[in-house]
């Protein structure tokens, strides 16, 4: 083979692979760097706010706020003092509707009672009940006796109080509710006809004998041996 020849061979070969390289390097680098633009923009893009970012003496302005502090000791004193009354009501508040209906139970008015304490019919059942003394009211002290003198090594005794004296509670117990419900139910026809309330009052007056009289809620507004009146709302 002719050495001119095979020289000029080699030369277009190698003039093509360079060409071809050139050809190849923009499409690359125009890959490259559209894949390097959309992974910046998926980290690091930040979407228009609609608004200029104020600057840092506009933001500094809107966090100011007016301050008056006390100028002697007397004032910061005074300042001290109103402040502890006023946490200290606030507590008194608190405790209160815990207790109750925001406290307004306890003191008798109707607007913070509950839904079968209202009508002057309730209130005049509560009257009669608190006006006087009842067995009913000493059941939780008779059960309490009772449940020590079963714990006693006394058969004799636990049968008597088995038998006996638990009986004769119950049976007193139901009789007076029985008794002082129907008083109560017939005296509010009589005296506050037409008034809401009047049914299920006989076992309302009944249950209210039932608890202690320093733990009935609404409080007592009679006291005992009082008359009662019924008053129409």
């Amino acid at each position: 083979m002719n050495p001119d020849a095979a020289t000029a061979s080699i030369l277009r070969d190698v003039f093509r692979r360079r060409v071809t390289s050139s050809a190849n390097e923009p499409a690359a680098a125009g890959s490259n760097s559209a894949g390097a633009s959309a992974a910046e923009s998926a980290k690091g893009y930040t979407p228009k706010k609609g608004e200029p970012t104020p600057k840092r003496k506009e933001a500094e302005q809107d966090l100011r706020r007016p301050l008056r502090a006390p100028k002697t000791r007397r004032e910061a004193y005074q300042h001290y003092r109103a402040r502890r009354e006023q946490e200290r009501r606030g507590r008194g508040g608190q405790r209160s509707a815990a207790r109750g209906g925001g406290g307004g139970g306890a003191r008798g008015e109707e607007r913070h009672f509950r839904p079968q304490d209202h009508g002057p019919v309730r209130a005049y059942a509560r009257d009669v009940v608190d006006s006087r003394r009842s067995i009913s009211e000493f059941f939780l002290y008779f059960s309490l006796a009772i449940i020590v003198l079963l714990f006693l090594p006394v058969p004799e005794l636990q049968l008597a109080v088995t038998y006996i004296v638990w009986p004769l509670m119950m049976v007193g117990i139901v009789t007076e509710g029985i008794y002082v419900g129907n008083r109560i139910k017939k005296d509010a026809r009589q005296h506050l006809p037409g008034e809401d309330g009047l049914r299920g009052v006989g076992m309302y007056a009944a249950m209210r004998q039932l608890q202690i009289r320093k733990l009935r809620l609404p409080k007592p507004r009679v006291s005992v041996g009082d008359t009662p009146v019924p008053k129409r709302g």
